[in-house]
């Protein structure tokens, strides 16, 4: 019976793998283009508020600060 799960196992493992890799390089990509564009930030900040939290909280955290800021006073600016 072990012999018979053994297939098996190896495909989960490897969908498992491939999955993180997979949501690895996707919030990679994410921050990239979150990290490059004010404009993505702001539509990230009308779809998704709370994935914009996250990428702010990263950047204060690795000793980035004041783009959150930046992006307020901006987006306060072009309401007016």
């Amino acid at each position: 019976m072990a012999r018979t799960m053994e297939p098996l196992a190896k495909k989960i493992f490897k969908g498992v793998v491939v999955a993180e890799l997979l949501g690895f390089f996707g919030a990679y990509f994410l921050f990239k283009k979150m990290h490059g564009s004010q404009d993505f930030r702001q539509t990230m900040n009308e779809k998704f508020p709370f994935i914009l939290k996250v990428y702010y909280k990263s950047t204060e955290m690795s000793g980035m600060y004041g783009i959150r800021e930046l992006d307020e006073k901006k987006w306060l600016e072009s309401k007016n």
